[in-house]
């Protein structure tokens, strides 16, 4: 089987899409096992967490550029992620329908971006969907809590746990297909 050149170039820095599944995967679970905490810590945790996927995702980009240029949703991605972590981390008194909007944008905008990438290298990759129904959960996660703020603090603990959870579980198998290809492309 033979592989476009951008997923073999995508498949030789799988690890930088693994590292930010671990990462959402690690968040997801420390956010289901403590369902309690604070807000205040709540915002801080998200912070660390879109802190680091925004650097990853920022690393990420720059490592696979597609003849000389980053993957600019990517780049976007980890823009976003930088911002909404600095801003987390900075203003941690936020209020939860605050923390909530702040997350449900950075969602939309991930999702919308990831979709945006899966579409534009449908034609070039081998099961982008992976790409593509991760983009659409983190959509549809922004999106509901856009329409259902009133969710109470420990439910959405939860719910931003499982989200992580999915996403991260989903961004590794990304990586997993990802890193297949550099053994059966070479």
């Amino acid at each position: 089987m033979t592989y476009h050149p951008l997923w073999l170039d995508l498949g030789q820095h799988w690890k930088w899409i693994a590292l930010r599944g671990v990462a959402a995967v690690l968040f997801g679970l420390l956010a289901l096992s403590w369902p309690g905490l604070a807000l205040t810590v709540l915002v801080v945790i998200f912070g660390a967490y879109a802190l680091v996927d925004g650097v990853f995702s920022l690393i990420g980009a720059w490592r696979m550029r597609h003849e000389g240029e980053p993957l600019w949703p990517l780049l976007v991605v980890g823009l976003l992620g930088v911002v909404a972590g600095l801003a987390a981390l900075f203003w941690p008194a936020l209020t939860a329908l605050g923390l909530l909007m702040l997350i449900a944008i950075w969602a939309i905008a991930i999702g919308a971006l990831q979709i945006i990438a899966a579409l534009r290298v449908r034609m070039l990759l081998e099961n982008e969907w992976w790409l593509g129904l991760s983009g659409a959960v983190s959509l549809l996660f922004g999106l509901f809590l856009l329409v259902f703020p009133g969710a109470g603090a420990i439910a959405m603990v939860w719910l931003i746990g499982v989200y992580a959870v999915i996403f991260g579980v989903l961004l590794v198998m990304l990586a997993w297909r990802l890193r297949r290809t550099v053994s059966l492309g070479a």
